[in-house]
């Protein structure tokens, strides 16, 4: 029991240390980092008053090690923001550019082939880019020649491309080859008071997902007017969207991202798919989205 108690004062100690990290770093109180440590100093403070269990030291095991890892990518971010974002903080007029994928063309198989990964990314996703740039110049061309005739035509293609470039971006961060399993933390707090079980959600985004008609996209969204999540479908990247809303996780269910090794099996493409995601991207997105809140009606 020494043992135990010993690792719970240098878990105190340690606890202690971000803190003056956080504070030494200037990082606002209103950073979604500050809420995760207070969260696990309430944590703390509790367990300094009464026995523990193994099944109550576990916990403290896995929620530290949870804390180090969004530590470490907290302040990642933060040096790449300083470093990356402050030299370009915008992407220019028709400068978009294809992402590279954060794994390989196989890492999610046997799920998603390789060669369903190949084409998705560097044909269709690079067709969105190249339509997006185009749009923006074109749309440049006509505030400069103040000729507006091709302006709904462009329009249309501003938001396809669009829309398919972004979806697309958060689709390959929202899977990885170590994903599965289910969400953690306040992120599956939320599903649970909102769709009541995360059995209920998963059974809820699958079934939207199996259902959109032709082309489109199932997503979970984060709405900061209602100020919970929901569960939206897509249809050619754009039609359907729910405005005032923000991308947490999204499946792709356009032909193209299935077709040639699920065949017209899309259900079976949904169902394997839940083994790849990443809920620790979508954790990420979730927390820094759960800041913005507009006034409810």
């Amino acid at each position: 029991m020494s043992s135990y108690n010993d690792y719970v004062r240098e878990v105190l100690i340690w606890n202690k240390q971000l803190k003056g990290l956080l504070e030494a770093e200037d990082v606002q109180k209103e950073e979604s980092i500050w809420k995760r440590l207070d969260k696990f100093t309430h944590l703390m403070n509790g367990v300094q008053r009464k026995p523990l269990s193994t099944e109550e030291l576990i916990r403290i095991q896995h929620e530290a090690e949870e804390l180090h890892e969004d530590m470490e990518d907290y302040f990642a971010q933060r040096q790449q923001l300083g470093s990356i974002f402050m030299k370009e903080p915008s992407v220019g007029v028709g400068k978009h550019k294809l992402p590279a994928l954060p794994y390989g063309y196989d890492a999610l198989e046997p799920y998603i082939a390789k060669e369903i990964m190949l084409l998705h990314h560097t044909k269709h996703h690079q067709s969105y880019v190249d339509g997006l740039n185009k749009a923006e110049d074109k749309l440049e061309n006509a505030r400069k020649t103040n000729n507006y005739d091709l302006v709904k035509h462009w329009s249309r293609e501003l938001a396809f491309h669009g829309s398919g470039h972004y979806l697309h971006t958060i689709f390959w961060n929202n899977m990885s080859p170590n994903g599965g399993g289910s969400p953690k933390g306040a992120l599956l707090e939320e599903i649970k008071k909102y769709f009541g079980s995360y059995d209920a959600f998963k059974k809820h985004f699958s079934e939207a997902a199996k259902a959109v008609e032709g082309v489109g996209w199932a997503i979970l969204v984060w709405s900061p007017r209602a100020r919970h999540l929901e569960i939206l479908q897509s249809e050619r990247h754009m039609l359907l969207t729910q405005w005032d809303t923000i991308p947490l996780l999204v499946l792709d269910v356009w032909e193209h991202a299935y077709y040639l090794q699920y065949k017209n099996n899309k259900g079976q493409y949904v169902d394997n798919w839940w083994n790849v995601v990443n809920w620790k991207d979508v954790e990420n997105r979730f927390l820094k989205a759960s800041e913005l809140k507009w006034r409810p009606y």
